[in-house]
């Protein structure tokens, strides 16, 4: 692990980024591919990324103020502007359109549900900020990466993340950038992986909580 310091960091995001295609290579129903991404995202934290996972926080209510300021971010623009997510600059060949991925079966398949939740607030945000703000904003600055603090800042590494961050996220790309600014300025503040994790779990929890209730399922891509 020494040898090869970045594993622990960037292996569950490559297969969180694998997961993605298998449904189209593998047939299988909703609950199996839930399942599968469940089960494989929590053997990849415990068995690879554990010696990297760092949980506590330093600035827990601010990190939970800070998710919901992101998730409000997120939810804004199509409530004060409907339909504005189907402009061409939003929905087209490059970044796809913005509708779900659960079945009309799925939606309302309780375990399907509480799966897809549990994934996006406990596992999904270890899995990315593990990635995006403990590895990547460093990596870029010097890829003797352990040797900075969490939180090291240049210009250049801060930006790049944001701006991955927001083509990871296809037609949600601009509140994907506000939302990569905003945790990446967190990062730089609070220095810490468990803040970080606690903010981006938040958000999640509060956009799935949205999802589930006001059915607005193309959120979940």
């Amino acid at each position: 692990m020494t040898r090869y310091p970045s594993v622990p960091y960037v292996v569950p995001f490559a297969v969180f980024m694998g997961l993605l295609i298998v449904p189209f290579v593998v047939p299988m129903t909703e609950l199996a591919d839930q399942c599968l991404r469940v089960a494989a995202l929590t053997g990849a934290l415990l068995w690879v990324a554990r010696p990297a996972i760092d949980l506590h926080t330093r600035h827990a209510a601010a990190s939970v103020l800070i998710g919901v300021l992101v998730f409000l971010i997120w939810v804004a623009p199509d409530i004060l502007a409907p339909g504005y997510r189907h402009h061409w600059v939003f929905e087209n060949p490059l970044t796809g359109e913005a509708r779900g991925t659960l079945s009309a079966g799925g939606r309302v398949d309780p375990v399907v549900l509480a799966l897809r939740t549990l994934r996006a607030v406990a596992i999904v945000p270890i899995v990315e900020e593990l990635f995006w703000r403990a590895w990547l904003m460093r990596w870029l600055i010097s890829p003797d990466f352990l040797k900075l603090p969490l939180g090291a800042y240049s210009a250049a590494s801060f930006w790049a993340v944001a701006i991955l961050f927001a083509s990871e996220h296809g037609s949600y790309w601009d509140v994907g950038l506000a939302a990569g600014i905003v945790y990446n300025w967190w990062m730089v503040r609070a220095k810490s992986l468990g803040d970080l994790i606690l903010a981006h779990a938040v958000t999640n929890a509060c956009l799935s909580i949205y999802v589930i209730a006001a059915a607005k399922w193309e959120y979940w891509l």
